[in-house]
């Protein structure tokens, strides 16, 4: 069975509280969320090179990335998956571009 975001956010919970010399998640969440936040800015730059020249083998390495550090990124800034996935799914009541427009009214 292939792996799911909540599988791979509790491997992360686990790596994060092992050792820094042991984990690397331990030392990326160590750093700082600043330094969990660059990665992720790095790894979704790369993600979009490689969507955009059609390098379809390093979207997927690239997106995994992305998803990963996203991970760290949310347990770094004490933001649980399950309210991100809760925020998801109160836009599907809605379509996208209706959703979308009413954040552009509220701003």
């Amino acid at each position: 069975m292939p792996m799911t975001l909540e599988d791979l956010n509790a491997r992360i919970a686990l790596r994060a509280v092992a050792s820094p010399d042991e984990s690397y998640t331990a030392k990326l969440i160590a750093r700082g969320i600043e330094k969990c936040a660059q990665k992720l800015g790095e790894e979704a730059t790369e993600a979009v090179i490689a969507a955009v020249t059609g390098n379809k083998p390093e979207l997927v390495k690239e997106s995994a990335d992305v998803l990963y550090h996203l991970l760290v990124v949310l347990r770094a800034a004490d933001v649980s998956l399950a309210d991100v996935m809760a925020e998801l799914d109160s836009r599907t009541a809605q379509s996208g571009l209706a959703e979308k427009a009413s954040r552009t009214e509220q701003n």
